[in-house]
């Protein structure tokens, strides 16, 4: 059987827990809850479950407030911003990777012939060769 991943965004801690982990009362996390500021998951009983993402959250609420001086509305737009940079940072990577596999795709298909030609080309298939003294004729649509 593999090992599961861990899940850092999975609610497991109870508020107990999460308090002294963070060294913070209970209270206190309750209130970052009530403001917004760290928002855990909630069991179907209404009962807080930290992350291993929210405990990191908390502590670095506490830095900033503790050692930075922010106050609480700061130190809420500072982690409301961090969570959007986060979320297109993903963004990014998968428009990126979607990017990268396109490129891919079209390098399969397109190949340059020997005389400098672009010829589309299906995977392994020779390219065709043009017969000495062939014509070929291109009219744009719609001109006769």
């Amino acid at each position: 059987m593999a090992p599961s991943r861990f899940d850092e965004h999975g609610g497991v801690f109870v508020i107990s827990v999460a308090a002294e982990l963070t060294g913070m009362h209970p209270q206190t996390l309750r209130t970052y809850d009530r403001l917004g500021i760290v928002s855990p998951q909630r069991t179907s009983g209404r009962g807080r479950r930290y992350s291993a993402w929210n405990i990191a959250q908390l502590r670095q609420v506490q830095a900033l407030s503790q050692e930075e001086g922010i106050n609480l509305a700061g130190i809420k737009r500072i982690l409301e911003l961090q969570n959007e940079v986060e979320r297109l940072r993903a963004e990014l990577d998968e428009v990126t990777e979607e990017r990268d596999e396109q490129r891919r795709r079209d390098s399969r298909i397109f190949a340059t012939s020997q005389t400098g030609e672009v010829e589309a080309m299906r995977r392994g298939q020779r390219p065709r060769r043009r017969q000495a003294g062939a014509l070929v004729v291109w009219r744009p649509e719609g001109s006769r």
